[in-house]
């Protein structure tokens, strides 16, 4: 087309509506071709598809203990979880005007709560969730964080997402009951076993069951909030079965079903600002220490730049080149929601997919956060109703979720080029089979570089990439190096 043409066809183009109001003019509502009736029900929308966080999060979180035995307490997760999340979605909508809702983050709290807080104490742990925060905005501010993104190749990015949602997955089974631990008196090579004795045996199980295929019909039904109907649907039934039949409070996990005393009560802020910043450093050294800085940061790195691009993209808010427009000021508030979430004790807050509900429902800026936000604050006085969900009601999420993550990443990845394929499927395996989500990225990384030195594609490998490949490398080798050095 000549310039001639094309200032013709930009002459036609309708000029942007003018705002009704100073809230229209702030949002750009009309000029992203939105009403505030759609921002209103897409913040619903999304509010309902991602508010099963405020009783999962705290299931991650309060089922692993310190390196002193401490366990953190439900109530003030729920309080920790829904606070941040509410604070972080909220900046989030006035800041960077998009419609992407922010919470603790899958995945990474099971990074911070198996694999930091069992070698440290939970303020030390969280301290390290802080840093994360800080090193992403560094990167932002430095124009850093896409080229780190870039390093990593795109198909091991996949498999990273996909490793942590089989490891969620084995998270749910295992605290629902329907898989169990087999006693090492047993002197079997099978480490887990089906139920008790292989056996799936009581109806807290039952629950987990009915609750597992009551979500993944509603999500294959693309019904709104499934997640959420299923925890809620399966929590009445359980407090039904409790008060029917005579269960042992343990059979439950964290939350006993009983109708609560009350339904409304104060929150219980104590976690919030109790961090240690280098407490975690003194506990593990510095290396391991820098290494699970670098695991938190990754674990929600890719994540959030995924979700971001994929939530802009689905609201029609990308240019011609993908680019969304404030990226540098999004990315930032991704940043403060991290390091917000360590300084809540609620684990690192990112950016949900479940965004998309909202965005579904016609939501086009940041005012469907403010909506969506505000639903997370106000569910701060309503922590008993989350203390009376059990375990086997809640964890049928994590499989759902583990599935999505599954089935939007596996099909990205290039099954034809061995040197991305082995190091992916690495990746994906040694997650949940090690139990460790840093043991999955630094097997995959080195994989990677072993595979294209041996095919002469060395020049293939980015040199962030081969920096992040010897600290692994260091990461595996830390008790020989020790004994050699003669520091063990």
């Amino acid at each position: 087309m000549s310039p001639s043409a094309t200032a013709a066809a930009d002459a036609k183009q309708p000029p942007p509506p003018e705002p009704k109001n100073a809230i229209d003019r702030f949002f750009q509502i009309s000029q992203r071709g939105s009403t505030v009736s759609r921002e209103l029900r897409g913040g619903l929308a999304t509010f309902f598809a991602m508010a099963y966080i405020i009783v999962l999060n705290p299931i991650i979180l309060g089922s692993s203990h310190d390196k002193y035995e401490h366990y953190l307490d439900n109530a003030e997760l729920v309080t920790a979880t829904a606070l941040m999340a509410g604070l972080s979605t909220l900046l989030m909508g006035v800041i960077g005007n998009v419609p992407i809702a922010i919470a603790a983050g899958l995945g990474i709290n099971a990074v911070v709560s198996l694999q930091l807080a069992p070698k440290m104490s939970w303020p030390d742990a969280m301290g390290m969730v802080v840093l994360a925060g800080l090193v992403l905005m560094i990167l932002v501010a430095s124009g850093l964080r896409q080229r780190v993104m870039d390093a990593i190749p795109g198909g091991l990015r996949r498999a990273i997402a996909i490793g942590i949602g089989l490891f969620i997955s084995l998270i749910g089974l295992v605290d629902s009951g329907f898989i169990t631990r087999n006693p090492d008196k047993a002197d079997t090579t099978v480490p887990l076993g089906l139920g008790i004795e292989g056996k799936l045996q009581g109806w807290p199980v039952l629950i987990f069951v009915l609750g597992l295929a009551l979500t993944f019909i509603l999500v294959v039904r693309k019904t709104r909030g499934a997640i959420l109907i299923g925890i809620t649907v399966m929590a009445f039934v359980a407090i039904i079965i409790n008060a029917i039949v005579d269960i042992p409070d343990k059979s439950w996990g964290l939350g006993v079903p009983t109708v609560p005393d009350k339904v409304v009560d104060a929150p219980d802020f104590g976690l919030i600002g109790e961090i240690s910043l280098f407490g975690g450093f003194h506990e593990v050294g510095i290396l391991t220490g820098c290494l699970f800085v670098f695991t938190v940061l990754l674990s929600g790195f890719f994540d959030a730049m995924g979700t971001i691009i994929g939530v802009g993209e689905e609201a029609g808010l990308t240019d011609e080149k993908g680019q969304l427009p404030g990226m540098g000021r999004i990315l930032m508030v991704d940043g403060i929601a991290v390091a917000g979430g360590g300084f809540g004790s609620a684990s690192a807050n990112t950016c949900f997919v479940e965004s998309t509900a909202g965005v579904g429902e016609g939501a086009r800026t940041g005012l469907a956060n403010i909506v969506t936000g505000g639903l997370f604050l106000l569910a701060l006085v309503f922590t008993p109703l989350a203390k009376v969900i059990p375990s086997q009601a809640a964890t049928p999420a994590l499989l759902v979720v583990g599935f999505l993550i599954m089935a939007a990443n596996v099909k990205e990845i290039d099954w034809n080029d061995v040197t991305i394929a082995v190091p992916a499927f690495l990746t994906m395996i040694a997650m949940p089979f090690t139990y460790s989500i840093t043991n999955g990225i630094g097997i995959g990384v080195l994989a990677f570089i072993v595979l294209r030195v041996a095919t002469q594609r060395f020049r293939e490998i980015p040199w962030l990439l081969n920096v992040v490949g010897v600290c692994f490398l260091v990461y595996f080798l830390l008790d020989p190096i020790e004994q050699a050095l003669g520091v063990k």
